[in-house]
């Protein structure tokens, strides 16, 4: 497909799969420079995806940290940090949170039809809100994206937005950071959990690259022929 942009996905989990705990701390599954390399891949896309539900969970930045690498973007003429964009099928999202107010980009909230008024309602001119359907339709939003200049999105979650991806076969690239321990708690968050996704025992995900990082491990994953080598 080329009327949507290329798609990678970002997430981190423990040994037995999990990308949080059930406390009500999040979970450090990363470290340092496995963070700073995330930065950099941040640094290289248009955009960053991440679920209504991580927005209130977590009230993510989605920043770039570093200094060079906003310069580096300033000087090619971008914002400091790429466009955010976010799924809603209910529209219960707060106007306060960081998504909307920190750093100057712009900001998407696609969002379930019979909700698209009360959100604009909501958040006036924080955000472009666009009806995507009802369900969201993700292979919807991304047309969208690409209507509006976006290239290449980076998806940083959480679980319900990943498997919505894998499954829509709408994923080029999955990079998995795996942290050097066990959650053991079923009812804590799984990476995806159930679900019918095209790579099986019969179809087999392509790995491009295995990388020690500190005391995690990367593997990135090809999910399509646009990813490279």
């Amino acid at each position: 497909m080329t009327d949507r942009p290329y798609v990678l996905l970002s997430c981190a989990a423990s040994i037995d799969g999990y990308i949080d705990d059930a406390t009500g701390q999040r979970l450090v599954l990363s470290n340092d420079a496995d963070l700073d390399r995330i930065d950099e891949v941040r640094a290289g896309c248009d955009a960053i995806l991440v679920g209504a539900g991580t927005v209130r969970r977590d009230d993510p930045r989605l920043l770039v940290r570093s200094a060079a690498r906003r310069a580096e973007r300033a000087a090619r003429g971008l914002p400091a940090s790429p466009a955010r964009v976010t799924l809603t099928g209910s529209g219960d999202l707060d106007p306060q949170a960081r998504f909307f107010t920190v750093g100057d980009t712009d900001r998407y909230v696609y969002c379930a039809t019979a909700a698209v008024e009360k959100t604009r309602e909501l958040l006036g001119d924080r955000a472009t809100v666009v009806d995507a359907g009802d369900p969201v339709d993700p292979g919807w939003a991304l047309t969208d994206l690409a209507a509006r200049g976006i290239g290449r999105l980076m998806v940083e979650g959480g679980a319900s937005v990943h498997a919505q991806f894998l499954a829509a076969g709408l994923a080029d690239e999955l990079h998995l950071v795996v942290a050097p321990f066990f959650v053991g708690d079923s009812r804590a968050p799984r990476f995806v959990g159930d679900g019918r996704f095209p790579w099986h025992s019969g179809r087999r995900a392509r790995v491009c690259e295995v990388r020690q990082i500190g005391d995690v491990a990367l593997v990135r994953y090809a999910l399509s022929d646009r990813c490279p080598d």
